[in-house]
């Protein structure tokens, strides 16, 4: 043979130099054949040497395949023909390159195995492809290694440092961070409350002392920002600008981030704490006359978070002193039993008007009250429901559930005073 000849690369699908055909076939009967080189075969791939240890006398070999993973086949057939270092330029996209990988594997071409592990580990994913990528490299062992330690989770001491710069950011404490400002903000809050979903190292992370120190100190700073952005409202030229709003709104869904995350970490305790500190503040600001027509969205939202609060001190998910949740109610129930009626008359005028108290909302307030009001001493029961029923908006809150129940129990209770008045009469006379 001509020595140029023997020096000459080998090219895929080169009749007239190839001595080995690839046939691949799948199910859905397609079938092409691939003229090869053995000298390039046994080389690049462990399969095809062990195949070819043993030669066919036709001189192929057939490879059967899904459609799934047919293309693939076709794109390793044409790798196997590269140089070594021209293997990775030649993959362009993760779907492709773990195809091709699957099928290195299938063939024990560990040059192109490498190569595509190599490009796996450096290119972005989306998240619906990383769980092939998983499957494709969960079996390969410490070659798989530079993808896996994408992905494997970190010890509970990094995750509490990435956890407390975040809450930090979320809350402000370190200030405001040009020039990326309340979306580096928004965006630390979503990954707060992401990281301290569900899962099996999430109790470990929460009940950290400088993670629940770090968050405590959060909740003063968003209450303290709060309260200095609600009481400057009445100082404000022009209640109806968007500035004013957008402002006070910003602060006020800060706040009730923080009674969302506080819920998951067990700390909501400190939250109503806060709440119940600081309500007589906010109600003189908010029942001000001079916010009589402006800020609704601002009263609305005060009286969802008001809801959770009575909600977590009603059921008994956080235990506070009775005088404490007396005074708890007696501050927001007649600024509640207020603004139903209010909203409501400003719908009915209205159509377009956004801010009203919906059903759910409604009956989680009532509920809460009505368990608030049965927990309390009797005397102050009766104070509550006598101001309830003198007062013109008697239809909400419904407290006749609290009332019924009070009237049964000082019932009850004076028969058992009677009852054991007699039994200490007779108890005298036996004597």
């Amino acid at each position: 043979m001509d020595k140029a000849l023997k020096t000459k690369p080998c090219r895929l699908g080169d009749q007239n130099t190839s001595d080995v055909v690839i046939c691949l076939k799948d199910r859905e009967g397609r079938h092409q054949q691939f003229y090869s080189h053995s000298s390039v075969l046994i080389k690049r791939s462990k399969y095809f040497a062990e195949r070819l240890s043993n030669p066919d006398p036709s001189n192929s070999i057939n490879v059967h395949c899904s459609e799934f993973n047919y293309d693939h086949h076709v794109n390793l057939l044409r790798l196997l023909y590269l140089p070594t270092e021209l293997i990775l330029d030649a993959l362009d996209s993760v779907k492709s390159a773990v195809g091709i990988l699957q099928s290195a594997v299938s063939f024990k071409c560990d040059e192109i195995v490498s190569c595509c592990i190599q490009y796996l580990e450096a290119v972005p994913w989306e998240d619906k492809e990383e769980e092939h990528i998983l499957k494709a490299v969960s079996k390969l062992g410490p070659v798989a290694m530079p993808i896996i330690a994408r992905i494997q989770p970190v010890d509970l001491a990094a995750t509490k440092t990435v956890l407390i710069s975040a809450i930090r950011v979320a809350t402000s404490i370190v200030g405001p961070c040009p020039p990326f400002g309340n979306e580096l903000k928004t965006s630390a809050q979503e990954q707060v409350e992401y990281m301290l979903g569900e899962d099996e190292d999430t109790p470990l992370v929460t009940a950290d002392d400088e993670v629940r120190s770090v968050v405590r100190t959060g909740l003063s700073h968003i209450c303290a920002t709060f309260e200095k952005d609600l009481s400057s409202l009445l100082l404000e030229p022009d209640l109806a600008s968007e500035t004013a709003d957008e402002k006070i709104m910003h602060s006020l869904s800060d706040l009730e981030w923080m009674c969302s995350i506080l819920g998951k970490m067990d700390l909501m305790k400190d939250f109503v704490s806060n709440w119940a500190e600081s309500s007589s503040n906010v109600l003189g600001v908010i029942e001000d006359k001079k916010l009589d027509s402006f800020m609704w969205g601002l009263k609305i939202k005060l009286i969802e978070v008001t809801a959770k609060v009575l909600e977590a001190v009603g059921y008994g998910n956080v235990i506070l002193p009775a005088p404490i949740r007396l005074t708890l109610l007696k501050s927001w129930l007649p600024y509640i039993r207020k603004m139903k009626p209010l909203l409501d008359k400003r719908g009915s005028e209205d159509t377009g008007f956004p801010y009203k108290m919906n059903e759910d909302l409604c009956q989680t307030i009532e509920g809460a009250i009505v368990t608030l009001v049965l927990a309390l001493p009797s005397n102050d029961q009766a104070d509550i429901l006598a101001d309830w029923m003198r007062a013109e908006q008697v239809r909400y809150p419904d407290l006749s559930e609290a009332f019924e129940v009070w009237c049964f129990r000082t019932k009850s209770a004076k028969r058992r005073l009677v009852e054991g008045l007699d039994g200490a009469g007779n108890a005298t006379l036996t004597l």
